[in-house]
């Protein structure tokens, strides 16, 4: 499992310890012991001391068990178990999908610049010189005065000695969108009228304050109750193991899965509707159309570049096109999507085909919990029938347009564009296509590199792009006009 850093690791053993505990048939009864069996009393302290410690793994549970943070009063005297048994009774998660943990926390200082003791007090003084706004001074070394700083930059690019740092707050730096900012204490909060959930600053927090609301337990109780659970896997989930996809189907159906269908058989079909819409839009006299699986960039047309939301397109996701599918194969199944993105959580509470959600992390906390290793899992055969290549290949970028390319063969001419992860200079950017674009066909991920890069993956991207990448070169259904498959133009 790639570990991406301290807390991906704590966030999965809270998983696999409620998961142990599921299959166990103890989660009631021993989850109150979590927080002393993670954080026992001869560990090193990630905090201040080791009570902090399990205080935060308390929440981390209470989070793992699908509970809103924000939501809970004297959150310090409740019970572990109080919420494992509100768990098992829940019918299905909640708004929104992310929470946060206010303990863990840091109240990181204001994004600003800062002189460091590199400074050496030197006659030129660029900096000061060239400030618009006069906010630096010499003492013993220069110093910048936070009330008067525009953040501008400017004494960080003409320092002569790097001395200029920019200190961040990371998930405000992360958030394309403006979405999470301080409160009146200098806790962080997420406004969720402009949040895209896109799970950056979940990723990007070093201290783990910002965390999912998981749906494991209520995966795992269809599951062990006996009841028929289908799994739809994204098709990133090829780039997350050393194995074959049919090692991937025989050890979720080993976890408990009845049936696991590829959500690839959903990407084809919105390839073929995609490239429909395109060639109906374009012949009507559209000048541009945007693709519509990512979720996270489809909110950020609807809340941040509404002028391109008009240009989106109105074809659904593989993901709910495939949910389809297995509501007409198995009508009574509890039918869970698996895949990289946090977004398609937020997806899934809107789309009554679609029960829950489960990151791969979520995944493969699951698989340790149980002792699994998919690489040496006996293949089982994926249900329904397999996907084509272009349909295997949505998840790394450009792999949207090439299915839409092929699908349209040649009908009219397709001029791509990629806007390649969404940042603050590219959620402008989507606005201004729709007065001005330097293609017609806009692919736009909201994760760079695509799906294999997103906030819930388990292996390294560029890996996860070439294990996908080999697997989509298997066999193609679908002929393309090899004059219309270039690559999109970069954003």
């Amino acid at each position: 499992m790639y570990i991406e850093n301290q807390t991906a690791l704590i966030r999965h053993n809270v998983k696999k310890a409620i998961a142990r505990l599921m299959f166990k048939g103890r989660l009631i009864e021993d989850i109150n012991r979590l927080p002393y069996r993670l954080a026992p009393h001869d560990a090193e302290s990630f905090r201040c001391c080791i009570y902090k410690d399990r205080e935060l793994v308390k929440q981390r549970a209470i989070a793992a068990l699908g509970f809103s943070l924000e939501d809970q009063l004297d959150i310090e005297y409740a019970l572990l178990s109080d919420y494992a048994e509100r768990a098992l009774k829940r019918d299905k998660p909640s708004f929104p999908i992310l929470t946060f943990m206010d303990e863990a926390c840091q109240s990181c200082v204001r994004a600003n610049y800062f002189v460091t003791n590199v400074c050496r007090h030197c006659v030129a003084r660029p900096c000061i010189v060239n400030c618009p706004r006069e906010a630096i001074s010499m003492r013993e070394q220069a110093y910048i005065h936070p009330e008067k700083c525009i953040n501008c930059g400017i004494c960080q690019k003409v320092c002569p000695y790097h001395a200029i740092v920019f200190i961040p707050v990371p998930c405000e730096e992360a958030c394309p969108v403006g979405a999470i900012s301080k409160n009146e204490h200098g806790r962080e909060q997420i406004d969720y009228s402009k949040c895209i959930f896109c799970g950056q600053c979940a990723r990007s927090c070093p201290f783990g304050a910002v965390l999912q609301k998981s749906q494991i337990v209520d995966v795992l109780k269809h599951i062990i109750s006996g009841d028929h659970v289908t799994a739809m896997i994204a098709p990133a989930i090829a780039g997350q193991y050393q194995a074959s996809l049919e090692q991937i189907s025989g050890a979720l159906k080993a976890l408990g899965f009845s049936h696991v269908v590829e959500v690839a058989l959903g990407a084809d079909k919105t390839a073929e509707l995609e490239a429909e819409e395109f060639v109906e839009r374009m012949t009507a006299g559209d000048s541009v159309m945007g693709t519509s699986c990512c979720p996270a960039y489809v909110e950020a047309a609807r809340k941040h570049a509404k002028a391109f939301l008009p240009y989106v397109s109105h074809t659904k996701t593989p993901m709910a096109y495939t949910a389809e599918m297995v509501k007409q194969a198995w009508p009574d199944a509890v039918r869970v999507f698996i895949g990289p993105c946090i977004a398609k959580k937020h997806e899934g509470l809107a789309n009554p085909d679609i029960d829950f959600v489960l990151t791969f992390e979520a995944v493969e906390a699951l698989f340790a919990a149980k002792k699994i290793d998919v690489k040496q899992s006996a293949p089982a055969p994926l249900d329904l029938k397999p996907a084509s290549n272009y349909g295997r290949g949505f998840p790394v970028s450009q792999g949207v347009t090439s299915a839409v390319i092929a699908r349209a063969q040649g009908k009219v001419q397709i001029r791509p564009v990629l806007i390649d992860g969404l940042n603050k200079k590219n959620v402008k950017l989507l606005n201004a296509y729709a007065t001005k674009c330097p293609g017609n066909l806009v692919e736009v991920m909201s994760c760079e590199g695509g799906c294999v890069n997103g906030p819930g993956v388990i292996n390294e991207p560029g890996k996860a792009r070439r294990l996908v990448e080999e697997l989509a070169k298997h066999d193609t259904h679908v002929s393309t006009d090899e004059s219309q498959a270039t690559c999109p133009k970069r954003a």
